[in-house]
Parts: C-alpha cells; structure tokens; sequence
C-alpha cells in the first residue's frame, strides 16, 4: 500500500534548497506531492548542485522530466530583498499561488570569539537574520493576499538558538533571531490563517560541520551527549518539515520543533 502524499498539489518555496538541510526538504516534500520553487545563492557551483537536486529527484519521482516539471531554479542572494519576491513570484507564476515557504539558507563560518570581524558578523547576520526576513516577508504579502488566504512559513532556527557556542557568537543569535522573528509573524500573521513554526535541528551532519563529525573522536564525544545515540542526518528534518506544512498542523503556529535526538534535553 501507498503511503499517503501529505503536500499534494501544495506549492511550496525555500531558500538554500540545494545542499544539506534545505535539500533534504525539498525531496520530501516532492516525494509527498508538492511542487517547489528552490533559490540558491547563483554561483556555479550552486548552479550544479541544482542539476544534482533535479537528477535525484527524478530518481525518486520516476523521471527528470516530471522533476523539471515539479522544481523551479531561482537563483540569488537572499541578503537581497528583490530574491524573496522574486521567488515567490517565480512560484506564483509557475502555479498561481503559494502555500508554503522555508526559509533555510544560512551560512557558518566557525571563529574564535576574538577573531571575528566586522565582515564576518555582517556578512553572517545580513543571510541568516536579514534574509529570513526578507524572504518571509515575500511569502507573507503574498499568502495574505492570494484567495482564500493562508500558508505555513518554516524557519530553520537551530539548537544554537538555545545555547551557546565558543566558536559561533556571530552565529547563535542569528538562530535566535530566527526563532524570535518566527514567534511574532505567528502573532502577526495569524489574523491572515498564516502559520509560522520553527525547525531547530540539533547536531546534523552537512557541508557545514563535516570536518568535525568526520573525526571519530569528536564524533564520539557529540554521539555521546545525545539520548538517542547518533547525530542527525539532513533526512531527519523532512518528516517534521512535511508535517509543518501539511494540514496535520493546522492548528500549530508560533512552535518551535527541536530535532536534535534529545540532546538539548541532555545537557546538564
């Protein structure tokens, strides 16, 4: 028997969709049906990693065709206000409406406390914090005026929003900045059946911290603080992105979701 799609006929966007956290989204959410509008920053590199997206979508779904079909490129820095309106409209245009937006895309660049500089803390705070705003904002004006109104906005916090790190003060409050932002668009945006929830993933191994959960011993020693005895992979975050924007959560808004295997529960 088939599993049921949850998303079918759902449009939906993100940011940063084509590597780790946002990648892993976007396949589960085609896998359930939805059709997705994925922004990346526009470098060639990310340009590539957007065919790979296409190719294994298409594996999972039957062709790259049909996934050619179901998948839109929207490439640009989401720092930008003009790249959250463009990928709405870019969604809007393809499939007349949008009912779903995750704001994903963030950078890290681990630093010593005294190290980072001005350009760092900028260049940190104007993707994860400014562009999330940014780009919810895009997806809210639409969502609240398209007919009926109404969508799921997700933002991808992390557990670093709940505590700190010695190599990440340029980091953390970004995350926590997202969870807040997430929180009140909830209190803002509900008047307009928007609902705004939070992903915050726990220890997930991607491009980001591979060096690190690459070496046995500091991947013991994270595996070791974590109940559930394992650290995270980009696919654990799918299943509760696809219930955040299926109508299962249709009364979910203003939540934040750790999927972190237990360990922030753990850390005392």
């Amino acid at each position: 028997m088939a599993s049921p799609k949850l998303l079918q006929g759902k449009i939906m966007a993100i940011t940063g969709g084509v590597t780790g956290i946002g990648k892993a989204i976007v396949l589960g959410y085609i896998s359930h049906g939805a059709n997705v509008a994925v922004n990346h920053l526009g470098d060639p590199r990310s340009s590539e990693q957007y065919q790979a997206l296409l190719a294994e979508a298409g594996k999972d779904i039957g062709s790259k065709d049909e996934a050619a079909a179901r998948l839109l490129e929207v490439p640009g820095d989401v720092s930008d206000p003009e790249t959250g309106k463009k990928l709405v409209q870019g969604a809007v245009s393809r499939w007349g409406k949008l009912d779903v937006f995750v704001s994903n895309a963030g950078i890290c660049e681990f630093k010593d406390f005294l190290d980072i500089t001005p350009q760092l803390w900028s260049s940190t705070v104007n993707t994860n914090l400014t562009g999330a705003f940014n780009t919810i904002h895009a997806a809210a004006t639409q969502m609240s005026a398209q007919s009926p109104p109404g969508g799921s906005i997700i933002g991808i916090s992390s557990i670093s929003a709940l505590v700190g790190g010695s190599q990440q003060a340029h980091y953390t409050p970004t995350k926590a900045g997202v969870l807040s932002l997430i929180q009140s668009c909830a209190c803002a945006l509900g008047q307009y059946n928007i609902r705004c929830n939070a992903l915050l993933p726990g220890t997930i191994k991607t491009q980001l911290n591979e060096k690190d959960l690459d070496d046995d011993e500091k991947r013991k020693y994270m595996e070791g603080r974590i109940p559930l005895g394992r650290t995270g992979v980009t696919k654990d975050l799918a299943g509760p992105a696809v219930f955040l924007g299926s109508e299962l959560s249709e009364y979910v808004t203003g939540a934040q979701l750790l999927v972190d295997g237990g360990l922030f529960v753990n850390l005392q």
